[in-house]
């Protein structure tokens, strides 16, 4: 071999990062103490701290309102239309604000930072969180646990963009295509009554029975949308609730 080939290198493989919450980087995260680490807080006034976290009903009732209008309004308008590609527009419209606007509703009364009232705020999370297909308090607890182990491996639940990224799940996301697979596997095992491992590592075990409860409900509804779709032999209900998220995610 000449001295010019035997300088040839081959890249390395990509050592694919073990994300799982009871794989060996959950173990690393503690023994390094990152996990519920004392992170930097901004030396904002306790005065000025609760001027900003200030909240009232009037602009969240009017926001929901107003969201819910134009829900109804597309479904509406999809449903007159049906049977012809006019009601393709209406739909779409339909399917983002039920799939992705929901989004935000679900993060800030998650929260509690939509309305001043907290019942409202649970409601809307409620609501939320069916649409957006996540289970309200299994999410309720794995958003606490992402913030406070923030994008640290093997605690986060919640980390959207592994590394390396897989780009083909990324294309998948665009229609919720990873979610779904997900989504109705979780349910239909906590409608069994059980739990995952990785969520036992976050959920106490006192809120397992809301977990079971909720979907149960969940599944319930689900299978009345497909029983209303076989009755009247109509794909319209499924794309109502249950293919929504496909068309609307993006």
């Amino acid at each position: 071999m000449s001295e010019e080939h035997s300088s040839v290198t081959f890249p390395r493989p990509i050592a694919i990062t073990d994300y799982s919450l009871v794989g060996v980087n959950a173990a690393k995260a503690i023994e390094q103490g990152l996990a519920e680490a004392d992170w930097y807080q901004c030396p904002v006034p306790r005065a000025e701290m609760r001027k900003l976290l200030e909240r009232r009903d009037g602009p969240a009732i009017r926001d929901t309102m107003l969201w819910v209008a134009l829900i109804f309004c597309s479904a509406y308008a999809t449903y007159v239309l049906w049977g012809s590609w006019w009601a393709t527009i209406p739909y779409l419209i339909y399917a983002a604000l039920y799939a992705s606007t929901s989004d935000s509703r679900w993060h800030e009364s998650e929260h509690g930072t939509a309305f001043k009232s907290d019942w409202m705020n649970r409601v809307l999370y409620e609501i939320a969180s069916f649409m957006i297909m996540r289970e309200s308090t299994l999410w309720r607890w794995s958003h606490t646990r992402h913030h406070s182990d923030t994008i640290i491996v093997g605690r986060d639940p919640e980390i959207a963009v592994p590394r390396p990224p897989n780009l083909k799940r990324m294309a998948w996301g665009i229609f919720n295509l990873a979610v779904y697979r997900n989504y109705f596997g979780q349910i239909l095992t906590h409608a069994r009554g059980r739990m995952r491992p990785e969520e036992k590592t976050y959920i106490p075990e006192s809120e397992f029975p809301k977990i079971y409860f909720r979907a149960r409900i969940y599944v319930l509804i689900y299978t009345t949308v497909i029983g209303l779709a076989i009755y009247t032999q109509s794909i319209l209900p499924l794309m109502y609730v249950g293919l929504t998220n496909l068309f609307g995610t993006w």
